[in-house]
């Protein structure tokens, strides 16, 4: 299992921009990379993720065009810039990581098994 660890939330406003960062304990090469999101009263959903060292990702459709994944396996992090912010994006974002298909991401948001506990992020019109 690899614990994860999330940096960088705050509150902005809508139109500003935020970068959040994972560390993760165990070498990231062999993970896909993703960030998820869980708004208050709704159910978490992922958000976007990264293979390991194609660096292929997938998008939800909300944030395509407007958040950015990327990933530094050296440094076993990823990173998640929010940009043109909206207030819909307020919610407490979370890295995963998966490992079972070698580095490879299934392009889904299901089934991730390590999640770190969340950062927040609130954006005010």
């Amino acid at each position: 299992q690899v614990y994860l660890m999330e940096s960088g939330g705050g509150s902005v406003q809508a139109g500003e921009s935020l970068r959040l960062t994972c560390e993760a304990t165990d070498y990231t090469e062999i993970y896909c990379m993703a960030w998820f999101r869980q708004a208050p009263g709704k159910e978490r959903e992922g958000v976007a993720s990264m293979s390991a060292r194609q660096g292929i990702t997938h998008y939800a459709a909300s944030v395509k065009g407007r958040f950015t994944i990327s990933r530094d396996n050296a440094k076993r992090q990823s990173y998640l810039l929010l940009n043109h912010t909206q207030p819909d994006d307020t919610a407490m974002y979370y890295c995963a990581a998966d490992r079972r298909y070698a580095g490879f991401c299934s392009g889904t948001f299901d089934n991730f098994p390590d999640f770190g506990q969340g950062t927040q992020v609130t954006v005010s019109s």
